[in-house]
This record gives structure tokens, sequence and C-alpha cells, in this order.
């Protein structure tokens, strides 16, 4: 046999080699991720649910998901250890300001009136006069009703046209 026959198969196995270690390091991760579990962290589990953890055991893990809901779970049941930032973000909708600088979503507090002499309210007013009506013109009534009488006289005339389906046979 010769080196280009081979070739292909030493390929193949190669990527298997590399796609198994890739998932035995991804399984890896995930294990040392629930081994370092501690009472109070907050978690996802697999199924979505965010809850704090109470109690780890050895292959199981006590949540505490509510006042008085305490629900026992697998380790393996584990998705996700959430910082405490994030666990707050998600289930107290508590956001942690890590900037000063906040952006609105109208930008019309950041541009002031060009003139340093006009106020906030003639601005407004100018802003008001200078709004252009980009919609679609309406036409007069009278070539409206034209219209639609030439539409139902063109109906009159026509055959019904039908996709197919007819009862004779």
């Amino acid at each position: 046999m010769s080196l280009v026959t081979l070739l292909p198969f030493i390929v193949l196995i190669g990527a298997m080699f590399l796609m198994t270690r890739s998932a035995k390091k991804k399984q890896q991760q995930a294990a040392s991720m629930r081994n370092d579990m501690q009472p109070g962290s907050g978690v996802r589990t697999i199924g979505g649910m965010y809850a704090t953890v109470k109690e780890v055991n050895e292959d199981t893990v006590l949540l505490d998901a509510g006042p008085g809901v305490d629900l026992l779970f697998a380790k393996n049941a584990i998705g996700a250890v959430l910082t405490d930032d994030e666990y707050n973000r998600i289930v107290h909708g508590i956001e942690h300001d890590l900037k000063t600088d906040v952006v609105p979503d109208d930008a019309s507090p950041l541009a002031g009136p060009t003139d340093p002499d006009e106020s906030d309210d003639e601005a407004a007013a100018a802003s008001d006069e200078k709004s252009v009506d980009l919609g679609k013109k309406d036409e007069p009534a009278d070539e409206a009703v034209k219209a639609d009488e030439a539409a139902e006289a063109k109906t009159d005339d026509e055959p019904k046209k039908t996709d197919g389906d007819s009862d004779a046979k």
C-alpha cells in the first residue's frame, strides 16, 4: 500500500482524535465548575431554572428556588454557576452600574439648542415646524370614487376565473 491510499485514513483518525479531545476538555471544565459550587452561589439548571445553592453533597445539590422552596437536583443538572452580579441582574433585576455615562434611548437631550440665546421651548417649537410628512398623499375624493366605479365595471364585464376546480365530471 502506498502513502497516498493511507493518507485519508490518517486524516480521519486525526480529526476524530481532535474532536474527542475537545469534548473531553469541555466535560472536565463542566465537572470542575460543578465541584467548585459553594453554598450561596447562584446557578442555572439545564432546564433553565435559576436558584441559589443551599447545600452541596457528593452527587446532589440542594437548591433554594424561593421562600420555602428547596429542591434536590443531581450535580449534572447544573448548567452554569453564575457570578453574583449576573445572578442579581437576571433574577432580581438589579443592575450593577459599571458605567457612569449612560446614553439615553432618545437623543433629544443630547442635541441642545444651536443658538445659545434660544431656549429649549423655542428649539422644540422650531423642530416641530420643520417636520416633514413623508406619508403617501391621499387621492382627491372625486378621483377615488371614479377609480372604484371603474374597478366595479371591469369586474362585472369579465367572467369569473377559478383555479381549476369544477363540479363537472
